[in-house]
């Protein structure tokens, strides 16, 4: 049996940045066992993109308590924007990031979760502008991927393609807020892991008792077949 997770989160989402320990931690428990996927949701798409001043009061409030929840910290670089919104030439859009997170799955498919969230340490810890293409250079460095490639494909129609399509695909599977985790059995059966933050200490007994019912029902068909 291939057993997938599907981690549909958004780089631009805070929640999703808290729980990006917690989902690490699951795909480096489970690496030999399952895959994992990670599908941009497109948070923020719009044919006019606002700037941050319009969503910054909503920030100064959430971010907080994300970080009391997960622990996790945002960055001053990232705060500034936030609180200084009306001088920050941020204009957020949940594209850029989606395109670069398609590339670098063709790259490196068996490392998404931990690409993803390198894009939302960028983001949020850093402070990087995720639409400006130079915020992706200090990771190309990292991951030994050739500039001029990247860059090709993070422009290309082909890559645009692709990401909107992870949009849709998060739509098809009834997630209308991240983060969402599923696990998928086969190409029809999903069993929804997380809506929403959820916490190691949750996430891991409900992936262990699925897999264990999976492992009953797949015992119970053997003994069935050979009957």
């Amino acid at each position: 049996m291939s057993l997938n997770v599907i981690y549909c989160y958004d780089a631009y989402c805070g929640w999703c940045y808290g729980f990006s320990p917690v989902i690490k931690r699951i795909a480096a428990d489970y690496k030999d066992e399952i895959s994992f996927e990670v599908l941009s949701g497109g948070m923020i798409i719009t044919d006019e993109p606002k700037p941050i001043s319009v969503t910054a009061k909503y920030i100064q409030q959430a971010y907080q308590r994300v970080q009391e929840m997960t622990g996790i910290r945002f960055g001053s670089d990232y705060l500034w924007h936030v609180y200084n919104s009306d001088k920050s030439d941020w204009y957020p859009s949940s594209e850029k990031p989606a395109i670069a997170l398609c590339v670098f799955k063709d790259i490196y498919p068996d490392m998404q979760v931990e690409f993803a969230a390198d894009l939302q340490y960028a983001l949020h810890f850093e402070g990087r502008d995720l639409c400006d293409d130079e915020a992706y250079r200090h990771l190309l460095e990292k991951y030994a991927i050739m500039a001029d490639d990247f860059y090709a494909k993070l422009k290309s129609t082909e890559y645009k393609e692709k990401a909107y399509y992870e949009f849709s695909l998060c739509k098809q599977l009834q997630v209308t807020g991240f983060p969402a985790v599923l696990l998928q059995v086969n190409e029809t059966k999903f069993y929804l892991l997380a809506r929403g933050y959820t916490d190691y200490e949750t996430l891991k007994p409900r992936i262990e008792a699925i897999l264990s019912e999976l492992k009953t029902l797949s015992e119970r068909d053997d003994t069935n077949s050979n009957a």
